[in-house]
């Protein structure tokens, strides 16, 4: 007998009939001697209808009132799963973060975990009953309802399935594991097996939207096994484990991508100290996050060429920000291009092979993609590349790695 935290996303509750296959989904682990707690998410679409109402009413809302609103999608389908589990003779209780407790700190509307008080509902697994908690709420000190962000309820599964020194955390989803491409474009991306934390965590952070970033984290931190499946079809789907269960690692596990991004350069900023503090500092002041950073010294060392990628909801900000500082920063022109994608490659077999990088420029320069900004880490190299070439990148990447499914 395991103790295995099961977490379910919007797409999987959908409507009834699929609270129903859920049901069964989970009555098979509980019928197999399992104790069994369920993390739920909102019914599909519901979260951005409540946040839509709450911003009808007041753009500027008080926080703790918006999180009362939006935390009522995830009871609503812990009730009816828990109603869905009875009808089929499973017994079941719902359970809100509150009533856990789950206790959240931080702001409201992106609150973070605290700790999580598990006696009452673990008295209630070990009387045989499925417990199906409300993901992405808490409560905090004060007793007021929390929302912990979105892609929450990941977190709170994992975070319970922490506390509850579950076996393993499975997330159920609408693709059934984490491939080595996004198969919507590679047609020969295959799923993997087992993939690690960090290389989880490196995909989730580029562009995979397989699990949240937060949660991969978590996992990683305290030990967490996670399993993704599908919710909708039978399969083995990817466990994400440490490093240490992985007897093979490969050079390259994945190539992600991310269309989210947007170019800025500032031409012939004069190369003295400070300037790049003078450049991130209003942009940080403003909220802006930086990803990317290059920087280009003339063969006078009197000027250079500094470009950095923001998101693309940033885009407009970051732009008016270096415009409204241009007599402090002196630079002689400004070329911001929204028309980039990031592509990257990832795998922790790169910290004990070489020539990763070398690949992936060369298979590049072959198809004629010029890369304008490049990043590394131990186990990631990311590119930035014009977003017309994303697809012909990662299917010749994905080539030139051997990922290619046989």
């Amino acid at each position: 007998m395991a103790r295995i935290v099961m977490k379910f996303g919007g797409t999987s509750l959908a409507d009834l009939d699929r609270i129903r296959n859920v049901a069964w989904r989970v009555k098979r682990e509980a019928d197999a001697g399992h104790q069994i707690a369920v993390v739920v998410s909102a019914m599909a679409g519901q979260t951005n209808q409540l946040v839509d109402w709450t911003n009808q009413l007041s753009p500027l809302h008080d926080p703790r009132e918006y999180d009362v609103v939006v935390a009522s999608g995830e009871q609503v389908t812990s009730g009816l799963l828990a109603i869905a589990l009875q009808t089929i003779g499973v017994k079941a209780r719902s359970w809100q973060g509150w009533q856990i407790p789950l206790v959240s700190r931080g702001a409201h509307g992106k609150a973070r975990i605290d700790r999580i008080e598990t006696e009452a509902l673990a008295d209630g697994l070990g009387r045989g009953e499925v417990a199906v908690v409300s993901g992405f709420q808490g409560m905090m000190p004060d007793r007021r309802i929390a929302t912990l962000g979105r892609g929450g309820s990941d977190t709170s599964a994992v975070a319970l399935a922490a506390a509850l020194h579950a076996e393993r955390c499975d997330i159920y989803t609408d693709v059934d594991g984490v491939y080595t491409c996004d198969p919507r474009i590679v047609a020969k991306a295959r799923k993997l097996d087992k993939i690690t934390y960090e290389e989880m965590l490196e995909l989730a952070s580029l562009g995979a939207k397989v699990l949240q970033t937060r949660s991969v984290e978590l996992a990683m931190n305290h030990g967490v096994r996670l399993r993704v499946l599908s919710s909708f079809a039978d399969g083995p789907g990817t466990l994400v484990v440490d490093e240490a269960e992985i007897v093979e690692k490969e050079v390259v596990s994945g190539i992600a991508y991310s269309r989210d991004e947007a170019k800025i350069t500032l031409a012939r900023v004069a190369d003295r100290p400070g300037v790049a503090a003078a450049i991130f500092g209003p942009l940080a002041d403003a909220s802006v996050n930086v990803d990317m950073i290059v920087q280009n010294v003339s063969e006078d060392g009197k000027t250079t060429d500094l470009t950095f990628t923001v998101t693309k909801a940033d885009f407009d900000r970051a732009v008016k920000v270096i415009e409204d500082n241009r007599k402090i920063l002196a630079y002689s022109e400004l070329k911001p291009d929204p028309r980039v994608v990031k592509v990257s490659v990832i795998g922790v077999g790169m910290r004990s092979h070489a020539g990763v990088a070398l690949t992936m420029f060369r298979t590049l320069a072959d198809k004629g993609i010029n890369i304008q900004v490049i990043s590394t880490s131990e186990i990631k190299i990311s590119v930035l590349i014009d977003e017309e070439y994303l697809e012909l990148a990662l299917r010749a990447l994905h080539s030139a790695y051997g990922l290619d499914a046989a």
